[in-house]
């Protein structure tokens, strides 16, 4: 048996829902590893004429064989509410058997692979949904997760979203150096269009997050070269790049400047405008929260090698490096709000918001994370998809780096040495 179901019963309370699937999460996900470090494992291949996704009265079923046995977690994501399921040496057809969803809870079904070795299937469900129980068998050489979802509350849904670290992707980093930055060069910036790939991040009216914002980093890269900047995307496609990845590649590339770009939605629907975070031990307010457990697809924290540093160690030593760069992220954050104040462009009654936004973690590159607007705005919306404002916040964006470079530069020699 690959995995772990919980032992408390088959219906699992609304109160204990997060604690249970974090727990479950661990525990299959450490077993896997060790299985894999035995060499118990190979590649895996799923048989979509042996697995099923449907309904079982109230509940949603979830059967999927592969040929072998291999490690997996389950996790859930919101906005929109999707059940994820990973799998360790696994290939996943990037094309679904259309017999495998069978479900009317589930509107929508994407498979492919994340990572080297690495696959994962996506349901988008209507409905919120808990996760009950779940386990792999093994016969006959194959392997065969059943994993059973029971209806919950939006609130337990949301509350409960969430994966768990992988310290396997954090050692894949994509390559895109620029070699030893010059004395007196120009300023490297690395521009982070959020999500990507089979992560699509916020969908409204067939405006998906990860495509207008890759479109969006590649109008902000042409301003800011037209500035003199040499700038870099994290994703230069509809592709998957994990959290702790982008932070690493920040450090690769010997990045000045870090920017995430998003275009989020909140549930409740009254957010619009412009916001920009920066880095917080706690949120600032409950949206900020919510924005950051939603980008926190997995919360690594990269970029530092820490390994041999316990707790106690390691948060001293991201504390004395952030002393510097903190106060150098909220300057650019402010200088972003004057910016597009002065361009008269709509900004959130509250623009300048905090977090404990993992892909911000980088403890010595300035960074912070543009929401450009909420998808779940009408106005935000009509504004985001129309390429001559795109084109006025693009130039205000790179405007706010000239600012901040300035100012910066001034107080340089004010630093700690």
């Amino acid at each position: 048996m690959i995995g772990a179901k919980h032992p408390g019963g088959t219906r699992v309370r609304e109160a204990g829902l997060r604690q249970v699937v974090r727990s479950l999460v661990r525990g299959l996900w450490l077993l896997g590893m060790m299985l894999m470090g035995q060499g118990a494992l190979a590649q895996a291949q799923l048989e979509p004429a042996a697995s099923r996704i449907r309904d079982r009265g109230e509940a949603l079923e979830v059967t999927l064989q592969l040929s072998a046995p291999v490690p997996w977690r389950i996790f859930t994501l919101d906005a929109p509410m999707r059940v994820v399921f990973d799998f360790g040496q696994a290939s996943l057809p990037t094309a679904a058997d259309r017999r495998l969803r069978q479900s009317d809870r589930v509107t929508a079904l994407q498979m492919g692979p994340v990572q080297p070795g690495w696959s994962r299937l996506v349901l988008e469900l209507n409905v919120p949904m808990a996760l009950e129980s779940a386990g792999m068998t093994t016969a006959s050489g194959k392997g065969r997760l059943v994993a059973r979802f029971a209806p919950t509350s939006a609130a337990a849904f949301a509350r409960g979203t969430g994966a768990g670290p992988d310290p396997d992707w954090a050692r894949r980093r994509p390559s895109q150096s620029l070699g030893a930055p010059e004395k007196g060069g120009p300023l490297r910036i690395l521009l982070d269009p959020g999500h990507g790939g089979i992560d699509p991040g916020a969908e409204r009216d067939g405006v998906v997050e990860s495509h207008l914002m890759l479109i969006f980093a590649q109008e902000v890269r042409a301003e800011l070269v037209k500035a003199g900047y040499q700038v870099r995307l994290t994703r230069q496609d509809d592709s998957f790049v994990p959290l702790e990845t982008r932070v690493a590649m920040a450090h690769d590339l010997g990045a000045d400047l870090f920017i995430s770009l998003h275009a989020d939605a909140l549930a409740e629907g009254r957010a619009w405008g412009t916001t920009v975070h920066t880095l917080s031990r706690s949120a600032t307010d409950e949206a900020s929260r919510k924005l950051a457990e939603r980008h926190d697809r997995a919360d690594l924290l990269s970029g530092v090698d820490l390994s041999d540093s316990d707790d106690v160690v390691a948060d001293v030593l991201m504390d004395l490096a952030r002393m510097e760069t903190q106060p150098r992220s909220e300057a650019l954050a402010d200088a972003i709000v004057a910016q597009l104040r002065q361009a008269g462009l709509p900004l959130n009654t509250r623009p300048r918001r905090a977090a404990g936004y993992s892909v911000l973690k980088a403890p010595d590159i300035p960074s912070v994370l543009v929401e450009t607007g909420f998808l779940s705005s009408p106005r935000d919306r009509r504004n985001l998809v129309n390429p001559v404002f795109r084109a006025r916040l693009a130039q205000s964006l790179a405007g706010a780096v000239q600012a901040w470079q300035s100012q910066d530069a001034a107080l340089a020699g004010l630093r700690r040495r």
